[in-house]
């Protein structure tokens, strides 16, 4: 059984914890509201995009492009998103179990944007092609790089066929694992359905309906398409980072809550030590006075 002495030092030292993950969570939380609203006012201008770009491609009649031409090869890259630091719950475990265990075979080539994916990856054995890192929040210039690694893969022959792992922020309690394909392109998508935005696209379809492209709807997809696929990788590490950050906040807050609790039990149990010290010197005290009077 510990001393009254031992108890009291670990409830020093779980006030301490509880002091850290309180701070933690307090940044978490001013960092979460700054990625969740960027990634919401990134969303109105991809249904925008999705919608010009679909009647792109209904006027552009047999257009070809090299990121539309479907392959019969096995061969994949997967751009693998996940955070640079832990204590985010379950965030990068849910989706590095989900790649595992139904995306990564022999021969899949890891782009790792994010360094706990990287170390993932090198454990496991994977074929880590490539590793970046992206800041808080995410700059379109670091999009552009990670895409450049994979549209070069896919261009010169090494892969068949380049998706994209991440966590999709739907609110501050739910982050969901997904896999989108990213080339090639089978049909204009957004990062996630029914996201903001989407008053817009309605006005957009129900008022001009018709388009004029110039020179032609061919030259504006084959301009369009690039574009398309930075701006669909960088709205996705805004996900991200706001997956990240609302999970790190409800995180350690549960740690706080939990610490505060252990707090108590062990506030509890270090009064009943204490109590029944006093009572035993009590006990001993009286035996003394009956024995002398005796």
């Amino acid at each position: 059984m510990p001393s009254p002495r031992d108890i009291r030092r670990r409830i020093k030292s779980v006030k301490n914890t509880a002091q850290i993950t309180k701070a933690m969570e307090k940044v978490a939380q001013a960092k979460m509201a700054k990625a969740q609203q960027a990634a919401l006012n990134g969303r109105p201008y991809a249904e925008v995009m999705n919608r010009v770009l679909s009647e792109v491609v209904t006027h552009a009649g047999e257009f070809e492009h090299p990121y539309m031409v479907q392959r019969d090869g096995d061969r994949r890259a997967l751009i693998l998103v996940t955070t640079d630091k832990g204590l985010c719950g379950a965030l990068n475990t849910n989706l590095l179990r989900m790649v595992s265990d139904e995306f990564v075979t022999d021969d899949t080539k890891i782009v790792s944007a994010g360094r706990k994916g990287a170390q993932h990856a090198i454990r496991s054995g994977w074929d880590l092609a490539a590793e970046f890192s992206f800041g808080d929040p995410p700059a379109f210039a670091e999009a552009r790089a990670i895409t450049k690694m994979a549209v070069d893969l896919f261009e010169s022959g090494e892969v068949d066929q380049v998706d994209i792992a991440f966590t999709n922020f739907v609110n501050t309690i739910t982050q969901n694992p997904e896999v989108h394909q990213l080339l090639p392109i089978a049909e204009i998508e957004g990062v996630q359905a029914g996201v903001e935005g989407e008053e817009t696209s309605a006005a957009l379809a129900g008022g001009a309906t018709e388009f004029e492209f110039e020179p032609n709807a061919g030259d504006v997809l084959g301009q369009l398409l690039p574009h398309y696929i930075n701006f669909k990788v960088h709205q996705i590490l805004l996900e991200s980072r706001a997956s990240e950050h609302s999970a790190r906040m409800v995180a350690m807050k549960n740690a706080t809550d939990n610490a505060n609790q252990l707090i108590k039990d062990l506030t509890l149990e270090y009064n009943k030590l204490r109590q029944a010290a006093i009572t035993n010197e009590l006990l001993e005290i009286t035996s003394a006075q009956m024995a002398l009077g005796n």
